[in-house]
């Protein structure tokens, strides 16, 4: 699937030879279909909503179906026709493909929608990903369990580890994280991407009595997982499933199941940043609610490429590559700085699901609802 969009960018003034040139070609290669066609509808809607009268950027989008060799050969077809950047799709092991395309053709990529550490740790200087990695996730993890009263915090944890990568960067995230957050790892289990049966982590886990689980499953992976354990009668205090419950068809198929799921996003709608009012009420014209959590990141891409190419003087990929590595800007996830291996030093959020809505519960001044804890049994919902 190819779209094409005349993207304008928000008050950004580039630079005046470019005001009467042609547009600047932004290449883009998100999961529309597939397995995380969920989160990449998010993506692409931060992506092109887009609105503002200045200089624009054409946006050539291609659907790599979930799928990391389609998400290299079109990255490849991009770079054929002249783009001068990359926007990435969803999902840690699309990007870390994606990644080495970017590399070898030396373009500038910028994603979101990945916590995956390990990419940025292999030298690449075209990578970078204004979103929270592996060990931010497992620092702040301690202050979403701050929410809660000492004496009622989850003191034993269950973690349903992903076979891959970023799976192995989580766990051990996590359980370095439960040192000071006062936790236990009692249960720490495997699980290929795509299982259909989660029964023997389920009850390994309900028979150590873990008080929460933690995982980063896919959203079909989490949405077995919830069913089953609503099956097995197992109710944790805290479900903590990052990437399967950032969109809305987690609710839609799940119901008050899917309540007291806590994902890690990074943003919410409800975060206070310039623009963020425009972004909600533009996604609320087309979509009926406020931005999804994974369109302002998306957007704050756009936003930092923007201000990268006004800085870079021309549509150049090595100025512009080295003008996002000094990039130092507010944008609707807040302010934003890049470390040298192209991670972003950004704002940290956690949601939760409460009554079929998104709930943003940490940092707690940005909060719209507090943390709902400890969660129900699933037959009392």
């Amino acid at each position: 699937m190819r779209v094409l969009a005349a993207l304008a960018v928000v008050s950004l003034g580039l630079w005046p030879s470019l005001a009467a040139a042609q547009a600047v070609k932004i290449g883009a290669v998100v999961p529309l279909t597939g397995r995380y066609g969920p989160g990449g509808a998010q993506v692409r809607a931060g992506y092109v909503s887009i609105g503002g009268k200045k200089v624009p950027l054409e946006l050539l989008l291609l659907d790599d179906e979930s799928d990391a060799t389609k998400t290299v050969a079109r990255l490849e077809s991009l770079g054929a026709q002249g783009v001068v950047a990359y926007l990435g799709g969803f999902g840690s092991d699309l990007h870390a493909a994606a990644a080495s395309v970017a590399e070898k053709n030396r373009t500038p990529y910028l994603g979101i929608a990945f916590a995956l550490n390990k990419i940025h740790q292999q030298g690449f200087k075209y990578l970078f990903s204004p979103f929270w990695k592996s060990p931010d996730i497992g620092r702040h993890t301690q202050g979403l369990l701050a929410l809660i009263a000492a004496g009622e915090r989850p003191k034993t944890v269950a973690i349903f580890q992903e076979k891959t990568d970023w799976g192995q960067e989580m766990a051990a995230a996590w359980t370095e994280a439960g040192k000071a957050a006062g936790y236990q790892v009692v249960v720490h289990g495997e699980y290929a991407p795509g299982a259909k049966d989660f029964s023997d982590l389920i009850l390994k886990a309900k028979s150590a009595n873990a008080d929460a689980v933690f995982g980063i499953p896919t959203p079909p992976d989490g949405m077995t997982i919830v069913k089953q354990m609503k099956e097995l009668g197992y109710t944790p205090k805290l479900t903590i499933l990052i990437r399967a419950s950032d969109s809305p068809p987690w609710t839609k198929n799940l119901g008050k199941d899917g309540d007291y799921t806590v994902l890690a996003a990074g943003w919410h709608h409800a975060m206070r940043a310039p623009g963020v009012k425009e972004l909600n009420e533009a996604h609320e014209k087309k979509f009926g609610r406020p931005a999804d959590p994974i369109v302002g990141p998306a957007y704050a891409c756009v936003q930092i490429l923007a201000n990268a190419l006004s800085r870079a003087g021309a549509a150049d990929r090595d100025k512009l590559r080295d003008a996002i590595a000094a990039t130092d800007m507010t944008t609707v996830i807040g302010p934003v700085k890049f470390r040298p291996d192209g991670t972003g030093i950004v704002q940290a959020a956690f949601a939760q699901w409460q009554n079929g809505k998104q709930e943003l519960v940490w940092p707690k001044e940005f909060a719209t609802a507090p943390l709902a804890y400890p969660a129900p049994p699933f037959a009392k919902r």
